[in-house]
């Protein structure tokens, strides 16, 4: 399908890095992010259709570099930026994926990048983000307290603060997946299923969605453990939700952004949450019939399409796999059935008020 750059749909700008995201911006980064990344592939398989009794068509970003989506984003805002941002450096929080992406393209422009990480999350993850460059810092019970301790950082350093869910620069980049699916597949999906944590990836499909295919249903899905942003949705109030242990670490954000929130309703048809047997069963659904390695937030997608079988029944169906990137561990536990650990999935530990103090991630650190 030709990509036009004729529509837009915009929310209510802030500032340059949380405001308006257009149709325009998109196909801008698609042309940024064509020189640099090979278009990830839409797979079938009889069997994964037999088990949804639809035509589904996975899109496969757990073979994309680094393993994640997240890449899209990270490339696009750094050839966003303007020299003088660039030099101030850049200053996020994650649980991984966005990390190492914004890790990798600040390492290709030469950009100092700190990272803040919540207290347990995947070591393996903040090794590769060290590995690329960033600098680490432990802060924080969860993602949100992490993300409130790197804004904190930027006001004392004068660096550039990335919310990975609400820069402009990254919802393009992410919607580019949007842009692929269209063009890789001969007729119009019915229905496609995106991944759910703070929104990012779903908000800019949907705008991809809504210019080009404005028939196709794009239906989010999050994790039960993690729903603030699916209740968002729902009801329109921005409120805190606890987060529970959940082996889809991705999509655990406690604060629903608004602006993020005000795409998803005006281009999503829904959002449902999917508990954590769905997750592992959507892990092994992927091993057995693609063959693919996903994690708990990268099989997300797939786990809601199961759970929407009946309403989905003979559509054609397209499913995000955003990412691959689980530990051995828990992919092992998740084979053979049993239940992952709190070490495995990387948790959130209790919501509680913390002192802020980051320091490099090693030993118990609070915020």
């Amino acid at each position: 399908m030709p990509v036009s750059s004729t529509r837009h749909v915009s929310i209510p700008a802030t500032d340059r890095h949380t405001g308006a995201v257009h149709f325009d911006d998109i196909v801008l980064a698609r042309t940024r992010l064509r020189k640099k990344l090979t278009p990830t592939p839409v797979v079938t398989h009889p069997l994964l259709a037999q088990r949804l009794g639809c035509v589904p068509f996975v899109k496969l970003e757990n073979a994309q570099l680094l393993g994640s989506f997240k890449i899209r984003g990270g490339l696009n805002l750094l050839a966003a930026l303007t020299d003088k941002e660039r030099g101030a450096g850049l200053i996020t929080a994650t649980r991984g994926n966005h990390g190492q992406s914004l890790a990798h393209a600040s390492q290709l422009h030469g950009v100092k990048c700190t990272i803040f990480v919540p207290e347990g999350n995947n070591p393996d993850k903040n090794a590769a983000m060290t590995a690329l460059g960033a600098e680490v810092l432990v802060a924080g019970h969860d993602f949100d307290s992490a993300w409130l301790a790197a804004v904190r950082h930027a006001q004392q350093s004068g660096g550039l603060a990335i919310h990975p869910s609400r820069a402009p620069a990254l919802i393009a980049g992410y919607a580019t997946v949007a842009l692929e699916m269209l063009e890789q597949v001969t007729q119009p999906f019915d229905s496609v299923f995106v991944p759910v944590g703070g929104g990012s990836l779903a908000a800019g499909m949907g705008l991809a969605f809504k210019a080009l295919s404005p028939h196709t249903r794009l239906i989010g899905v999050q994790a039960a453990s993690a729903p603030a942003l699916a209740r968002a949705f729902h009801s329109g109030e921005m409120k805190e939700a606890p987060i529970e242990p959940t082996i889809a670490d991705g999509l655990a954000s406690r604060v629903p952004s608004r602006d993020t929130v005000a795409i998803l309703r005006e281009t999503l048809e829904d959002i449902v949450t999917v508990d954590e047997s769905e997750i592992h069963a959507a892990i092994r659904c992927y091993a057995d019939t693609l063959h693919q390695l996903a994690e708990g937030a990268g099989a997300a997608a797939l786990a809601g399409a199961t759970r929407l079988k009946r309403r989905i029944a003979g559509q054609r169906v397209g499913i995000v796999l955003s990412g691959g990137n689980i530990t051995s561990s828990a992919l092992l536990s998740v084979l053979h059935g049993d239940p992952v650990s709190m070490s495995e999935s990387q948790p959130n530990q209790a919501l509680e008020s913390m002192d802020y103090d980051p320091r490099p991630h090693r030993g118990r650190h609070e915020f």
